[in-house]
């Protein structure tokens, strides 16, 4: 039976591509675990500074990357806090930061990631955290990963980010000291600078984006790959690529995000090649826009400013990229 453009549309949105991200996440969360007498990675925390702290990772990268399902993947995937026998459950804890985002709406949240689902509107904000700390000892969880982290602050000097700061900070020491996991955008980056001790006891990941010319080989080697498992042929000029990297803000998850739709628009069309104009197709549904301003379908397509532009929209020439992205899985 042939499948239909939903279900082969539901395969590949399952494909994960493994990038250099994955491996410098892995090697650092090595790093901030014990090993045991056999030089196994333990789930226990390295703690510093005369014991008395543990360490964390900052990923930052803009919006549409593809951090927060590389962190994901990379977590599921380290065996050290794959599972803790005796709750059956991760010994990770993963919570999205909703914006706008208090202490206390913070630590309800995570409250209720660690099974309690009832707070007390009369808890007090300390009070909160201290359960939340002695739950993550209980279930016996040694990594919080806090996603969407810049919204945890506000004002970059308010009261608020302040209280944020010192939570941080008592995550990371005490009885049961846990590394902690931020991933934010490059507002996240700007925000931890401002406390001394925070920036101090994070380890920094900050992919680079995708660049004209150093990416285009990487850009059709994954648009080929994805439209041979859908059952397309591929044809399109060489400028396509520059234009799918612009497209997707020069962002590595956004592009995949966009070649997945052109696609699902070949596929609907019962074409049995991927062309150009089913990336026009694709774009226009997206953003929305007049065809003037669909970068798949003008000639001056650099000069096209895109409603959340960050990157310059100028083409730029360079060398051909020496780091790989592994293979299809």
């Amino acid at each position: 039976m042939t499948k239909t453009p939903a279900a082969i549309m539901k395969e590949l949105r399952k494909v994960h591509i493994r990038t250099p991200r994955e491996a410098a996440l892995k090697e650092m969360l090595e790093r901030m675990f014990e090993e045991d007498g056999g030089g196994n990675v333990t789930h226990e925390p390295v703690r510093f500074t005369d014991d008395s702290e543990t360490h964390g990772i900052a990923f930052i990268e803009g919006s549409g990357g593809g951090k927060t399902t590389a962190i994901r993947k990379t977590l599921k995937a380290f065996d050290p806090l794959s599972t803790n026998p005796e709750t059956g459950q991760p010994r990770w804890l993963q919570v999205k930061v909703e914006s706008p985002a208090t202490l206390r709406s913070l630590g309800v949240d995570m409250l209720k990631k660690l099974e309690i689902d009832q707070v007390s509107d009369r808890a007090k904000v300390y009070e909160i955290w201290e359960l939340v700390r002695r739950r993550l000892r209980i279930l016996g969880v040694t990594l919080v990963w806090i996603d969407e982290a810049q919204d945890m602050f506000k004002e970059t000097m308010a009261a608020e980010t302040q209280s944020m700061f010192k939570m941080l900070k008592g995550l990371m020491q005490g009885d049961h000291p846990v590394v902690v996991v931020l991933s934010g955008t490059e507002r996240l980056k700007e925000i931890t600078s401002l406390d001394a001790q925070v920036n101090r006891r994070f380890s920094k990941i900050c992919p680079p984006q995708l660049e004209f010319a150093a990416d285009n080989d990487l850009v059709e080697a994954i648009t080929v790959a994805f439209a041979k498992k859908a059952g397309l042929k591929v044809d399109f000029s060489g400028e396509t690529n520059n234009r799918i990297i612009r497209a997707g803000r020069h962002r590595f998850g956004r592009c995949i995000y966009l070649i997945l739709k052109a696609i699902e628009a070949a596929l609907h069309d019962k074409a049995t090649t991927l062309t150009l104009q089913h990336f026009e197709l694709a774009y226009g549904m997206e953003e929305g826009c007049e065809i003037s301003a669909n970068i798949f379908a003008v000639a001056d397509w650099t000069s096209i400013v895109q409603p959340d532009d960050e990157e310059p929209a100028v083409p730029k020439a360079g060398a051909k990229r020496g780091r790989k992205r592994k293979a299809l899985t």
